[in-house]
């Protein structure tokens, strides 16, 4: 197996494609690289930035270059002798129109040949979305969309879409009846002078009539029957303006509001369900990769899935370009451990390391086929050594007073929690309850438990859950795993002892203590509720922790890292070398990163940041004398100032960070401007991604 010793990360785009990459691979050389780290290469959509936006994983992506250019890009990484490490998404693909097999489920429903492919709860117990995926991506609430006249009717093509501005999904074979047979006596008397041609459409109707009704329909048929009325559209000019005209009275008349019916039954026959972006907070049937409504979740559990989504990656394996392979985002995943052993088995010796945070002193499955992770760990481990740890009270002391904020680290966390599953995955612990309770219900001990007694009960555990996420499995289940979910349910047992029933019986589930009385179908069914509920966790603890807390706690924001956790503050040389001794002897090639394309900040910023640690009185006198100096510039914003001193206090920490200001050039003061409205907004306390405060920006 090779084994990088130094990789450099390429993060291709529209303006950094193969041609770009392979420019640079002589200098690169020279700096000592071993693997060139590329981010994900397959088709993704259309001006990505990043390309974790997958919409075709058996394709380049064109807007990187062709096929040539990537052959000649693997010529020069060979004639060079370094290898190649490649960034993969088993997890999601992005909900997009772009998506051909997510359009294909959206058009044939159960009869889609990639049905089984995404993550979708198809007998959802809400009857609007039950057989119908959610798609909240209207920008404001479904009926206003609809009567402005923004979700049309198109025909294009042959097929017939319901169009969203950008958005274009398609209209399921058995409704294309509503628009050709629509005002069909108008047609026939336009066509009284050629019956032959009526008879030829009216034939094609009847076509496109049994079409629909077979329950053994073939792709061929659809598509037949598409051609056929397609190719009449477009011989006569009758037919297409009967057709037009249709569409037109379709889609209705702006301020007429049962012009918008017919159009409307149209849209709710189709197996989607169009909805405004927000309601996928409370209400949803497919799993997305974080909170990310439109990137949506893969059951590479399912077998056919995996091979399916893996080809090319397993070919270009297969023919020694790609010498190793990231996975991104392993704990969204149903079973990690099955999915890593199957990638084991196809790709043979070559390195693998997963995208994994751990927590202090949390260590990788044993299990795992891997070499390790991407390099959280180490680069928390090192970034510590830099804090002067016997500094932490009187730094405590200093933010406590300049803030005024005293909250306890981990009430805090507890809260941050709490606020995004109310914002972001209330729709998931909802359908969790609810498969709880259908589960429960066969219980003797959890027929009295309630729904929304549940409900309360999972948030308290996935509030208090004090790591990302548990590898319980048919397969597995360490005693790691156990004490986590003990933790948890200890904790939230304190925090909620009114919940004690219910966090008992949750507890059962999650340790799997079954009653002697339980059938095996129903041990599964306990096993899959286990798995399911360890896929949230991980995105919980990533939105709430990293894209929440970590502005809010701000007492010394370097430690404010991915894969850190700020109550430690800091490292001694001896937890360092003790961190590295473990490593040696479990995972000697898992990498070792000081910064990756995911960190909040560069190691340069870090570094500065840490200081402070070692200076807590010089930092106190100046950020008196700041504060003192930019009172006059804060604005009153009703009982409050804009910014508060939490803000404040974040905000000169990282004007230290890049500091000296003059190496920048034009447009700094701009990006730091940026920053800080992300900053606020990620925060949550004032403003926000979803509603944002114009006024406190």
């Amino acid at each position: 197996m090779h084994i990088p010793t130094a990789t450099y990360r390429l993060q291709f785009n529209s303006s950094f494609g193969f041609k770009e990459a392979k420019e640079i691979i002589p200098y690169l050389v020279s700096l000592g690289i071993s693997d060139l780290y590329a981010s994900p290469i397959f088709k993704a959509r259309k001006g990505s930035s990043h390309g974790y936006d997958i919409v075709d994983p058996n394709q380049l992506n064109p807007e990187l270059g062709d096929r040539r250019d990537f052959d000649e890009l693997m010529t020069a990484v060979k004639n060079y002798n370094v290898k190649w490490l490649q960034d993969i998404v088993p997890n999601h693909m992005a909900f997009d129109s772009e998506n051909n097999l997510l359009m294909d489920v959206l058009e044939h429903g159960r009869k889609s040949a990639y049905f089984d492919f995404f993550d979708i709860d198809w007998d959802h117990p809400y009857e609007d979305i039950k057989g119908r995926v959610l798609a909240p991506f209207l920008g404001k609430v479904y009926a206003e969309c609809l009567e402005d006249g923004e979700i049309q009717l198109h025909y294009h093509q042959g097929h017939l879409t319901i169009n969203y501005f950008n958005l274009c999904f398609p209209v399921r074979i058995e409704s294309y009846v509503h628009v050709f047979e629509h005002n069909l006596e108008n047609l026939e008397k336009k066509l009284a002078n050629d019956q032959s041609l009526f008879i030829k459409y009216l034939g094609a109707l009847r076509y496109l009539k049994a079409v629909s009704a077979s329950e053994k329909v073939t792709e061929y048929q659809i598509k037949h029957a598409k051609k056929i009325l397609w190719n009449l559209y477009r011989e006569y000019s009758v037919i297409e303006q009967f057709v037009n005209e249709n569409i037109n009275f379709l889609n209705g008349k702006k301020g007429v509001q049962e012009s918008f019916n017919l159009l409307d039954k149209l849209i709710s026959e189709q197996f989607f369900k169009l909805a405004f972006w927000k309601v996928a907070s409370e209400e949803i049937n497919y799993r997305r990769f974080f909170a990310v409504n439109d990137l949506i979740s893969l059951r590479v559990e399912n077998e056919r899935v995996f091979e399916y989504t893996h080809g090319l990656t397993f070919q270009f394996v297969a023919e020694e370009k790609f010498g190793g392979l990231r996975v991104d985002h392993i704990d969204g995943l149903f079973n990690p451990l099955v999915y890593l052993k199957r990638l084991r088995e196809k790709v043979g010796d070559i390195y693998i390391v997963v995208e994994k945070i751990l927590d202090g002193n949390e260590q990788l499955p044993i299990s795992w086929p891997i070499q390790g992770t991407t390099g959280y760990d180490f680069l928390n481990v090192v970034n510590g050594v830099f804090c002067l740890q016997e500094k932490r009270s009187i730094l405590t002391k200093i933010y406590e007073n300049f803030t005024g904020l005293s909250i306890p680290y981990d009430d805090l966390l507890c809260e941050k929690k709490r606020m995004i599953i109310g914002k972001h995955f209330a729709g998931n612990i909802d359908n969790l309850a609810h498969f709880m309770k259908k589960i429960s219900a066969r219980d003797r001990y959890g027929r009295d438990i309630t729904l929304y007694g549940l409900r309360r009960a999972l948030v308290e555990v996935m509030a208090m859950f004090p790591v990302y996420r548990t590898y319980i499995s048919p397969e597995s289940f360490t005693e790691s795993d156990q004490m986590s979910i003990k933790t948890a349910i200890h904790d939230a047992k304190k925090k909620s002892p009114g919940l004690f029933y219910e966090l008992n019986f949750i507890e059962k589930f999650l340790l799997q203590k079954y009653d002697s009385s339980l059938t095996e179908e129903d041990k599964q069914e306990w096993i899959r509720f286990a798995m399911y509920f360890q896929q949230y966790t991980a995105p919980l603890m990533a939105k709430a922790f990293e894209d929440t807390f970590f502005y809010v706690y701000n007492r010394l924001i370097s430690l404010n890292e991915v894969g850190s956790n700020p109550i430690r503050f800091g490292c001694s040389i001896e937890e360092f070398h003790n961190f590295n001794q473990r490593r040696v002897e479990l995972l000697p090639h898992s990498m070792n990163a000081t910064s990756t394309h995911d960190t909040k900040r560069g190691e340069d910023v870090r570094a500065r940041i840490n200081v402070l640690s070692e200076i807590p009185q010089e930092w106190e006198e100046n950020i008196k004398s700041w504060k003192k100096i930019n009172r006059h510039k804060k604005r009153r914003l009703g009982r409050n100032y804009a910014p508060d001193e939490n803000d404040e206090y974040f905000l000169y920490q990282t004007l230290l960070g890049v500091f000296p200001f003059n190496n920048y050039g034009e447009g700094f003061t701009e990006r730091i401007q940026s920053y800080i409205i992300k900053a606020v907004r990620e925060a949550k306390v004032h403003t926000g991604w979803i509603k944002p405060d114009i006024e406190y920006e």
